[in-house]
């Protein structure tokens, strides 16, 4: 059984890499999805099945099969707020792979592609990146140390913890350098709100996508969605983005995710 994949342009390329990394080199691999659906599901048959494309990809949800093979599901939520980037994406899943031929070795496992025709049918686009962890800035255990309580805007009931996630491809000519002047400006900014790192991952490969490549997915924790428009708002963090961020950046996009799975390395 071949899985279709009708959702994205795989990268046979990396798709390669994937499977044939010597086991001496080989190790954890972050899948970062990216996803966005059907309105209504499209199955092989034509038949929607009574249920939205969403709803398909619950169904899909192959969360005996990542056991099995030791992966582990890091983050999954749905899409709150979309700030910047095309398309509009819905919902962000991360898994945790032992291993990147492991991930391959999936796709040929009957339980998967069985599950996989949900995906099929609810997926309209997706992108899926493979990140490796880099090492976190000095002040990320400074701001993991900020107690919520003691901040402006900590979470309530009715406005709790969120996720901003940033995949970016950086500039040729300034780069990823490019941001430590930002970073010092909006680090400074982002202490007084309780704003904490939850992980930055450099973007190894795509296996699925659209054609275009990326340098990194950065994962920021904040108390409130208050607590994140303060940051936002603050005219120090605002001048340095001008003067330093936008130069940097040739795409990305910004994503706020209320999520149902949190278990980034910031959030523990």
């Amino acid at each position: 059984m071949a899985i279709q994949h009708n959702y994205g342009q795989v990268n046979r390329e990396y798709a390669m890499r994937l499977a044939t990394t010597a086991p001496t080199h080989d190790g954890p691999i972050l899948m970062v999805n990216l996803m966005r659906y059907h309105e209504r599901a499209h199955y092989a048959d034509g038949d929607d099945r009574g249920i939205s494309g969403k709803e398909a990809d619950d169904r899909y949800s192959p969360i005996e099969v990542l056991h099995d093979i030791g992966a582990t599901v890091v983050l999954f939520g749905d899409v709150e707020t979309q700030l910047f980037g095309q398309p509009t994406w819905e919902r962000i899943g991360c898994v945790e792979y032992p291993t990147r031929r492991s991930f391959i070795e999936m796709q040929s496992r009957r339980d998967f592609q069985e599950k996989h025709e949900h995906k099929a049918a609810g997926m309209a686009e997706t992108i899926v990146l493979g990140c490796v962890p880099i090492t976190l800035p000095a002040l990320a255990d400074e701001l993991a140390a900020i107690d919520w309580a003691d901040i402006e805007h900590p979470p309530t009931p009715n406005d709790g913890p969120i996720v901003v996630m940033h995949v970016i491809r950086f500039s040729d000519d300034v780069g990823e350098q490019g941001m430590d002047g930002y970073h010092d400006a909006a680090f400074r900014v982002a202490a007084r709100h309780g704003a904490r790192i939850g992980g930055w991952y450099n973007v190894e490969g795509t296996i699925i996508g659209d054609g275009r490549m990326w340098d990194q997915v950065r994962f920021n924790l904040f108390p409130s969605k208050a607590a994140f428009r303060a940051v936002v708002a603050d005219p120090d963090r605002q001048a340095a983005q001008r003067e330093h961020r936008e130069r940097a950046i040739a795409d990305t996009y910004a994503l706020i995710v209320r999520t149902m799975i949190n278990r980034l390395p910031g959030a523990r």
